[in-house]
């Protein structure tokens, strides 16, 4: 049974099947966008645990580094390494300073499977006059 209103007129009180229509449109478009930000931040933690991992390696290439030969001569050396459960190549690239008794090394670290810009860049120094 319908109830009447203050006016006179009869209705249900209830919403429009346009109402509901709107109302679910602005529900779906709402939904989009969380999901899109959701997918956002997946990626930007992939990409931040990636380069994590590759700063731990390249500080870890630099230590065995400076333990294997405190003072290395110029040059370059490169390789392949498991870390992290990834497969990464290295590079360590190291240059004499203005000091004669100290070396500058910069490690580069890039994916071994997807070659490009390097994911982690490192640089330090070694020396006879760093040792402690």
């Amino acid at each position: 049974m319908l109830a009447e209103r203050a006016d006179g007129r009869r209705g249900s009180g209830g919403f429009t099947l346009l109402e509901v229509l709107i109302a679910l449109l602005v529900l779906a478009l709402a939904l989009i966008a969380l999901v899109r930000t959701a997918a956002v931040q997946v990626r930007d933690f992939d990409d931040l645990r990636e380069r994590t991992i590759a700063g731990w390696l390249a500080q870890e290439i630099l230590a065995e580094t400076r333990i294997a030969n405190p003072l290395p001569d110029p040059g370059r050396s490169n390789g392949q390494r498991r870390f992290g459960g990834r497969d990464w190549r290295w590079e360590v690239r190291v240059q004499g300073t203005a000091v004669p008794s100290i070396r500058r090394l910069d490690i580069s670290i890039t994916p071994a499977d997807a070659p490009r810009e390097p994911v982690v860049q490192l640089s330090g120094f070694s020396g006879n006059d760093l040792a402690p």
